[in-house]
């Protein structure tokens, strides 16, 4: 599967419970973490499909931030 990585504003675990819900409906049962460490705020998604707009629209409709990296 190939992993594709988003540099994003989500600094908290409360803003990715926030986000949650449409990432889970975007990607139905692939994999995505968040890597609040990274200085970039990274959103990591393992999948099949090309959902990279779809994400990308998704967190700037609810308030974010989101640039595909990979």
């Amino acid at each position: 599967m190939p992993v594709s990585i988003y540099k994003t504003n989500i600094t908290s675990k409360v803003k990715i419970k926030k986000v949650k819900p449409l990432l889970d409906a975007l990607l139905h049962n692939e994999k995505w973490n968040f890597d609040l460490d990274d200085c970039d705020k990274i959103l990591r998604i393992d999948s099949s499909k090309n959902v990279n707009n779809s994400i990308v629209a998704a967190l700037h409709n609810a308030g974010f931030k989101c640039e595909e990296l990979f």
